[in-house]
């Protein structure tokens, strides 16, 4: 359980999945903040505008700038902080991709509360 209270970037251009997201990490206990953003460029933006956010929660399938091309921007771009990413994704073919692409998690849609907070510790802790 991290011991500090973390700023969550989740990005989804379903805005259920988004509400699904941020209820589950406001339950953990160790979540501040849920920042929602609707797809890779929004997530850019906000990524820029909050340097301080602790992990990033990204689906890959979205109009204007999917997950893997935000990924790539984030992780080509030196002045932006590098956040531990991870992939959701209701696509398991994606996930070499993904972390080839710079994604330090990859969890498959439905998300499951567990498996998120699991996955956030390890990465975070």
């Amino acid at each position: 359980m991290p011991n500090k209270q973390l700023k969550v970037l989740a990005v989804d251009d379903d805005l259920i999945n988004l509400k699904l997201l941020k209820s589950m990490l406001m339950k953990t206990g160790y979540v501040a903040e849920v920042i929602e953003a609707k797809n890779g460029a929004d997530a850019i933006g906000e990524l820029k505008n909050t340097p301080d956010i602790d992990v990033v929660l990204l689906d890959i399938i979205m109009p204007v700038m999917g997950g893997l091309d935000m990924l790539r921007v984030l992780r080509a771009d030196e002045n932006l902080k590098q956040p531990p990413v991870i992939v959701l994704t209701t696509d398991e073919t994606k996930k070499a991709e993904a972390l080839e692409a710079g994604a330090n998690g990859f969890l498959m849609k439905p998300v499951r509360e567990k498996e998120l907070s699991a996955k956030i510790s390890q990465l975070i802790l």
